[in-house]
This record gives C-alpha cells, sequence and structure tokens, in this order.
C-alpha cells in the first residue's frame, strides 16, 4: 500500500507539471495581449483622447468653466430655499487662489534659514527671506 501511494504521488505530480508546461508554452499571446483591448488607452496615453494636459491654458479654462457652473448651481440651490445668493466672480477667484500648505511654506522659509546661514559662513551676503520664500513658493505655482 506504501509503495502504491509513492507511485501514485510521483505520477499525479509527473502529469501536472507536463500539463503545466505546455499550458505554459501556450499561453505568451495571451500575456501580450493584456491592455490591448477596445477600452485599453492607446499610444501609452494616461488620459482619455480630447482631454487637454494637466496644467495646459485648456485644462484651466475648463476647470474655471466648471467651477463656475458649480456655484452657478449652488446660487439656483440657495436660491430655492430663500437664502440670499452669493457673488460666483468673488467665490470663483477663492477657489482659483493658489492653496499654500502652511507646513510647506515652513520647510521652504527654513531652507532659506539654512541657505543663508552657508551663505553667511562663505562670506556672501544673506538673502532677504521672506522674499525668496514668496519667489520660490509662487515657482511651485
Amino acid at each position: 500500500m506504501e509503495h502504491s501511494f509513492g507511485l501514485v504521488l510521483f505520477a499525479v505530480v509527473g502529469i501536472a507539471a507536463v500539463v503545466a508546461i505546455v499550458l505554459f508554452s501556450g499561453s505568451g499571446e495571451v500575456y501580450r495581449q493584456i491592455g490591448k483591448g477596445a477600452l485599453a488607452l492607446r499610444d501609452g496615453e494616461d488620459r482619455p483622447a480630447g482631454e487637454p494636459a494637466p496644467g495646459s491654458p485648456r485644462a484651466s479654462a475648463e476647470r474655471e468653466l466648471e467651477l463656475r457652473q458649480l456655484l452657478e448651481a449652488k446660487n439656483i440651490r440657495r436660491a430655492r430655499r430663500g437664502e440670499p445668493p452669493i457673488d460666483v466672480d468673488a467665490e470663483l477667484l477663492l477657489l482659483l487662489r493658489p492653496q499654500i500648505d502652511p507646513g510647506l511654506e515652513g520647510e521652504i522659509r527654513d531652507m532659506v534659514i539654512a541657505r543663508n546661514a552657508r551663505r553667511a559662513r562663505r562670506g556672501d551676503a544673506p538673502l532677504d527671506v521672506e522674499a525668496e520664500v514668496a519667489r520660490q513658493l509662487s515657482e511651485l505655482g
């Protein structure tokens, strides 16, 4: 009985190995077709066709238009509830204003202070900390 168990075990493992090798050798084409369906993105693009590149003028204009539509819809809902309307243009300016993380501003300030310390050791004139922080924040967007 023990002899036949070992024989059956090795036979099943051997057959499974042969089946796995046959299936693996025939599956190469299947793996090459992954991501090539009708819904796949073309030409390595990360966005659907017709969508503007992030940060482009067209994308900014679309964002502004969509925000204006949302604010106007908010005004309509407020009017239905009997609340006073909001100033769409003022709200739009608030939403489009660049948001600055206070932690990031602090890190940039620390970096400028450290840069001034290095400049002082070299004998260079120190930078205006607030002006340099504002300049670097404006570069970030």
